[in-house]
């Protein structure tokens, strides 16, 4: 699977389980890390669980696999790696103290909605 569609599709899962703000932040020719962040916002921690467990086993259906994963002890802001995509799940006030979209502010952005 193509690393935009795995963004596009990790994103859609999230959405599943409303997930709120969910954003794909184009990173091609900007990061040498990952071509693409998902972030997005779950209301508590087991909303957070829920969003990365959607995502985790939606993702295996198509054979993408999670490298890494980090965030599960304090589930406040969970990170899924699938190397050419970088998915962030975080509660909400996670998310405005490490403003993530300011600091990538020169990515292109796409708003996804249910």
């Amino acid at each position: 699977m193509e690393a935009q569609e795995l963004a596009k599709l990790t994103a859609e899962l999230a959405v599943t389980k409303k997930a709120q703000d969910v954003v794909i932040l184009d990173l091609s020719g900007l990061s040498d890390v990952t071509n693409f962040f998902v972030i997005c916002s779950g209301e508590s921690d087991t909303q957070v669980k829920a969003i990365a467990d959607a995502i985790m086993d939606g993702t295996a259906e198509h054979d993408a696999k999670v490298w890494r994963k980090e965030g599960f002890d304090s589930l406040q802001w969970a990170l899924l790696d699938f190397v050419d995509v970088v998915v962030h799940i975080f509660l909400p006030k996670v998310r405005r103290y490490y403003e993530i979209e300011r600091l990538w502010g020169d990515a292109p952005q796409t708003r996804i909605s249910d």
